[in-house]
């Protein structure tokens, strides 16, 4: 295929590689920065109530439960959960806080128990960790949702943590954990999910808030490095659109930059 051929397809081209190319280059520059020093990230509410919730069972005597979601190490979103769920584990073995993990997926059973081990084995309280926190329920879907429902009448948790991946089984997990009266914060990036977690949990992480909050909660320097560079990259974008769209209207139609942003 000659360029020549196709100017509005190798224009449109170059638009995708240039922003690319710019998105790549801040991702890279913050990824370095987040080795040396800390960014900042916005705090959301949802982050603050991780606290509140974990101490609201503590002074109830209570659990806390956490779902990483149903999807496997694959997703993104099973990822950033497991790295929330190593930070509130630290926070529940301060207060001699009771956590249960309800696990689907065997890998990610794996990982969990891993997280947890580790957590107590840090906290100094190793001898306080038991293979009952971590549990694999079922590998379906919903005889994984109906063992966690049984689970959440039972050991009635103050705090309910829905962090993943999740499917149909959102709602039900949300409206009984609000049944049993427990705080509930949810974060996903499936926005056929979310409407589910608003409508039944006290506070929801949405979208890319959901990565946010497992970088700051977390501390991990690559996913800061990564939000942070996205975001710039995509203010560059939104600025060079706006741009090529007053160009169009001051210098006439199809100057460079605009044929240059057509994709």
């Amino acid at each position: 295929m000659r360029a020549a051929d196709y100017p509005e397809l190798w224009t449109g081209r170059m638009g995708a590689l240039v922003l690319l190319l710019v998105l790549s280059a801040f991702v890279f520059l913050y990824l370095q920065l987040s080795k040396r020093r800390s960014l900042f990230i916005r705090k959301l509410a949802g982050i603050d109530a991780v606290n509140e919730a974990i101490g609201r069972a503590t002074e109830m005597g209570r659990p806390v439960a956490f779902v990483p979601g149903i999807g496997g190490l694959d997703s993104l979103d099973t990822m950033c959960g497991l790295a929330i769920l190593g930070e509130i584990t630290k926070r529940c073995v301060e207060l001699n806080t009771r956590l249960i993990v309800l696990n689907r997926n065997l890998v990610v059973q794996a990982a969990s128990a891993g997280i947890v081990r580790d957590a107590y084995k840090a906290g100094g309280k190793e001898e306080r960790y038991s293979e009952d926190i971590v549990r694999y329920l079922a590998g379906d879907q919903f005889a994984f949702a109906a063992g966690a429902l049984g689970s959440y009448k039972r050991d009635k948790p103050a705090a309910n943590f829905l962090f993943g991946a999740f499917w149909a089984e959102s709602l039900e997990l949300a409206e009984v954990g609000q049944d049993v009266g427990a705080i509930q914060v949810a974060g996903s990036s499936s926005m056929a999910q979310v409407p589910f977690f608003v409508a039944a949990c006290d506070y929801c992480l949405i979208g890319e808030e959901f990565y946010a909050a497992a970088a700051y909660i977390g501390h991990d320097p690559v996913l800061t490095g990564s939000i942070v560079g996205q975001d710039w990259g995509k203010i560059t974008a939104i600025a060079l659109l706006v741009i090529g769209i007053v160009s169009a209207y001051a210098l006439g139609t199809n100057p460079w930059l605009t044929k240059l942003l057509q994709f």
